[in-house]
């Protein structure tokens, strides 16, 4: 018995045949492009380390060369550092560097590699970091550089926390270095706080999470000024002026700047403050109570009839507090 056969491909070995050229010019346009980026990143790390060396990142107003590189590129301050690691070692290790110029090495993998590779030892590393994952060689990193005791104790004397007023007294600035084991312990505490704390109706967004960060900072704060036994000293003095009809004129928070009349409300119910009226004269006219506390039973009730913060589109029950509700019956924000 006999069948035709041709010798000219079928539908699908011929579509089987595009694909696979197809997909061989791809990889080699990529392997081709590849080449290209490591090139160009190692021309930038090149330059950082020129720009190390001429410190120009002081005329733009930054702390340091990761500072001004984080600022100008849009990386974070752990990248920068470890580009600014890799731009200066390079030099010494022209293996890695032949490897990472050529695309044989990633960026990645280099900026790991160079934090314990040595002259007498780098091209056996280069051939096993080639097979081996960014994560591998990163922890081979980290067990090998490891801080002296020395540089503990400098981590643990540099340790500093510091604000300033901005905008004439309207806004204050917060900046510190803290040891990564008690900065683990700060950021831990705002994770939680932050998750705890409710997003408003307007906000949304990247920018939401940090609203929601300094809210959590100022509720941990609140909660403990709040419990602090010693009221003389944990009590914020709020100034209080009175116009010609006895009403809320203007206030100012002591050392600080003026504030609006709903900031001022809003202070009263989420912090220890003593409030100090005063006449259009700055006459003291009533010193009020540094405590704004409802009894037991009242927050009890409160709590009851409330089941969670009644600020619009909030509803949580997390750092929630009783708040004095000002003339006209409407509460002016919501509990922190």
């Amino acid at each position: 018995m006999f069948d035709v056969r041709t010798d000219q491909p079928s539908d699908s070995r011929r579509e089987r045949n595009a694909f696979d050229h197809d997909a061989a010019e791809i990889v080699n346009a990529l392997d081709r492009a590849n080449e290209v980026v490591a090139r160009a990143q190692r021309e930038v790390l090149r330059l950082i380390a020129r720009a190390g060396e001429l410190e120009i990142w002081r005329t733009d107003g930054a702390r340091d060369l990761a500072h001004w590189l984080a600022m100008r590129y849009g990386i974070s301050a752990w990248k920068a550092n470890r580009w600014i690691g890799a731009a200066s070692a390079l030099e010494q290790l022209p293996a890695v560097d032949d490897a990472f110029g050529s695309g044989a090495l990633s960026l990645d993998k280099t900026v790991e590699l160079i934090r314990f590779a040595a002259p007498c030892d780098e091209r056996a590393l280069v051939a096993w970091a080639r097979d081996v994952s960014v994560a591998t060689v990163r922890r081979r990193g980290d067990r090998a550089v490891r801080p002296s005791a020395e540089e503990i104790a400098g981590d643990e004397r540099a340790r500093r926390l510091e604000w300033w007023w901005l905008d004439e007294g309207r806004c204050m600035g917060l900046a510190g270095v803290l040891p990564a084991a008690q900065g683990a312990i700060v950021v831990k505490a705002l994770e939680r706080a932050t998750a705890r704390v409710p997003t408003m109706p307007d906000e949304n967004g990247p920018a939401s999470v940090d609203a929601r960060r300094a809210d959590a900072l100022v509720a941990l704060c609140s909660t403990s000024i709040a419990a602090d036994p010693d009221p003389d000293r944990a009590t914020v003095v709020l100034h209080a002026r009175l116009d010609e009809t006895g009403l809320l004129a203007d206030a100012e928070i002591e050392g600080t700047t003026p504030v609006a009349r709903s900031v001022a409300e809003r202070l009263v119910c989420d912090a220890r403050v003593q409030v100090t009226f005063e006449d259009a004269h700055g006459e003291v006219v009533h010193l009020g109570r540094a405590r704004r506390e409802p009894t037991p039973a009242m927050l009890r009730q409160i709590r009851y009839r409330d089941r969670g913060c009644r600020f619009p589109g909030c509803g949580t029950n997390a750092f929630t507090q009783a708040h004095h509700i000002p003339a006209g019956g409407r509460a002016e924000g919501p509990p922190s």
